[in-house]
């Protein structure tokens, strides 16, 4: 994961989809075609998401999130702000970005600030890389025992799939770039602006 600076107000690009799992081997070898010529990334990541509720409106949301592959790497924090809506000609879903590493007391930390835990899941898959862009395939579970990621249960039959791009505000020709390379992925996923709030 991207670790971004607090100094540049960055935005995230993204387009969603997803593959049934039958033909999750068409797609990778498709992204081994198009992607940059380096081996993808495999992960194995446990997400906390934790809510703060308050007076008004909605509640603040972050996501805590550790490797189970690399258990002494550092924890990362993630802000995703509300999506900016007011462009309905972008061509990719934009929201504001915040992503830290932290400590392995972060869990602890939050909850000391009032944050209480909504849900946990875990993610496995590959990252492959396109330049500044990131296809990330993955394999969502929940979490049957809470904090216990050796029981889990797939969350359905097929995989997330998610190209995004973190760019510095006002960097729009990037949703561009995305658009044209998610075209060359079809028709095994078809990539697009989905809106978080249109699933609630």
């Amino acid at each position: 994961m991207p670790v971004t600076g607090g100094a540049i107000n960055m935005m995230e690009y993204l387009l969603q989809g997803s593959v049934l799992d039958q033909s999750l081997e068409s797609l990778l070898h498709r992204l081994r075609g198009l992607c940059d010529n380096m081996e993808p990334e495999s992960f194995a990541d446990h997400e906390l998401v934790y809510l703060l509720k308050g007076q008004q409106g909605n509640p603040f949301l972050l996501r805590a999130r550790r490797s189970l592959l690399h258990p002494p790497a550092p924890w990362h924090l993630r802000y995703l702000g509300q999506p900016e809506v007011g462009d309905k000609s972008r061509l990719a879903l934009v929201r504001n970005c915040v992503d830290v590493s932290a400590s392995h007391g972060l869990p602890e930390v939050l909850n000391e600030m009032g944050f209480r835990m909504d849900h946990e899941f875990v993610a496995k898959g590959q990252l492959f890389r396109k330049g500044g862009m990131k296809v990330v395939v993955s394999k969502l579970s929940r979490v049957l025992v809470p904090g216990n990621t050796e029981n889990t249960e797939p969350l359905s039959l097929s995989y997330l799939v998610e190209l995004s791009v973190l760019a510095p505000a006002g960097q729009d020709t990037v949703s561009e770039d995305m658009r044209s390379f998610a075209e060359q992925l079809k028709p095994l996923v078809h990539l697009e602006k989905i809106d978080p709030k249109r699933l609630m």
